[in-house]
């Protein structure tokens, strides 16, 4: 195993063995510790969300696993496009381009149940088998067939395991800044402040982890931000993180999609090696560049993303 590999499983296991040395859980919640927490979280939810500035209703979809959250938005008779959000971001974290999104297709937007959100597991944690049986009984409730996928970080990862299965119904992929996808964590050293921020909250740390991960964290919206920081200060982490293996040449080769993979110039997740894999295993790739972007490419250069994703998705 090489040193970087071994650093990041050694970083994912700290991470986790220091939030699971927390209090336990004075109320049947899975990601949050008290119903306080949960209810200040759910109010900056709320107030970040109004930062969409087109309609959009709310759906609560009952699963096998418990309460999958949907915010839907744009035309009814528009294409079909799902988003998967990032590593605790939640889905207001679309907010810099939901307007382009929204423009031309119908599009659900998808609370992950294992992290800070209004979706709610009731249920043991997932599997990786159990993600994708979660995320299809979303997909089978709405009826959606040939529909496209735009997803972040850790939502790159998760559109790649759809996409990997068989039995999909999945047309376009946009990948932003993947997580674990390619390649392992490029850096994990500068990707460390997101670790004692876990187990260390505080708003120090919270500013030295979004200099570490965006090239331009001046553009955040102090609203989402101040609902990012309790994401990361009051929510359990989860062992799904350790599952979130790199896919091997075969499974991206099985990739038949038109899939257009964006990536920051100082991005710490991937590297040159993440593009070489995604040029040479994924048969219909486009490989672009964002150049003055980071990890967080919809705040750094939200209007070049948004024309990039708007334009491969036409």
């Amino acid at each position: 195993m090489t040193t970087r590999k071994l650093l990041f499983k050694l970083t994912l296991f700290l991470l986790l063995a220091g939030c699971a040395s927390s209090k336990k859980a004075k109320f049947d919640d899975y990601t949050f510790q008290t119903k306080k927490e949960k209810e200040a979280y759910i109010n900056s939810y709320n107030k970040a969300l109004k930062l969409w500035d087109v309609p959009y209703t709310e759906e609560n979809i009952k699963t096998s696993y418990g309460t999958a959250h949907v915010i839907l938005a744009g035309p009814k008779d528009g294409k079909d496009l799902v988003l998967l959000h990032g590593m605790d971001a939640s889905s207001t974290m679309w907010y810099p381009g939901i307007k382009s999104l929204a423009k031309n297709h119908r599009v659900y937007a998808i609370d992950f149940i294992m992290e800070p959100g209004k979706s709610t597991l009731t249920s043991k944690p997932l599997s990786t088998e159990d993600i994708v049986i979660w995320y299809n009984e979303i997909f089978n409730h709405y009826k959606l067939k040939n529909y496209d996928i735009v997803a972040a970080s850790r939502g790159g990862w998760i559109a790649m395991l759809l996409a990997t299965q068989k039995r999909n119904s999945i047309d376009k992929i946009v990948l932003l800044s993947p997580a674990q996808t390619f390649k392992f964590i490029d850096k994990p050293r500068k990707t460390s402040s997101a670790l004692f921020l876990k187990l260390f909250p505080s708003e120090k740390k919270f500013e030295k982890t979004l200099r570490a991960f965006s090239t331009h964290p001046e553009k955040i919206s102090p609203i989402y931000k101040k609902q990012f920081y309790l994401a990361n200060k009051y929510a359990k982490s989860n062992s799904n993180m350790l599952r979130m293996m790199p896919f091997s040449d075969d499974e991206l080769k099985s990739v038949k999609n038109p899939v257009l993979v964006l990536i920051g110039d100082h991005d710490v997740i991937n590297s040159e090696e993440s593009i070489e894999r995604a040029q040479k295993y994924l048969p219909n790739s486009k490989i672009k560049i964002v150049k003055d972007a980071g990890h967080f490419l919809t705040i750094d250069q939200s209007k070049i993303v948004n024309d990039a994703v708007v334009n491969f998705l036409e």
